[in-house]
């Protein structure tokens, strides 16, 4: 089983180029209006078509990986690819310490690669996606 995510683009060309370090994967499709990428790892199909008009909401989302690591091999791809990342080493967010990256997409959406180190008690840190939203209430559903 695989997610299927559609995303509309305001620039096709950057945001394939996003995608391919985020996701560390080639399209299968590549179009004038139109890219698919497929990945095993995650279990993903992503649809990207061009729309000059698209806006993003205030949503996130995200890339569970099994290691720190593999949140560091993220860091270093997006931060090699010349895009701004947050770093985050053991916060506390969502009921669990985490270690994540973020990095936002050529039409705004955040992304972060995070894996949870631990369940915890405290829903959030004080800054936990301050970035995403402005209270902590729907930080990160």
């Amino acid at each position: 089983m695989k997610t299927h995510m559609n995303f509309a683009t305001r620039d096709l060309a950057k945001s394939v180029d996003f995608y391919k370090t985020l996701l560390d994967a080639q399209p299968l499709k590549s179009l004038d209006d139109y890219a698919l990428f497929v990945t095993d790892d995650p279990g993903l199909e992503l649809a990207l078509d061009l729309n000059r008009k698209a806006t993003p909401g205030h949503e996130h989302y995200g890339l569970v990986v099994d290691s720190t690591a593999e949140v560091d091999r993220a860091a270093a791809r997006l931060s090699e690819a010349g895009l701004a990342i947050d770093l985050e080493r053991e916060e506390v967010c969502c009921y669990a310490k985490q270690t994540k990256v973020w990095a936002t997409d050529p039409d705004g959406r955040r992304w972060e690669v995070y894996t949870v180190l631990e369940e915890t008690e405290q829903r959030d840190a004080s800054d936990c996606c301050s970035d995403d939203c402005t209270t902590n209430e729907a930080c990160c559903t």
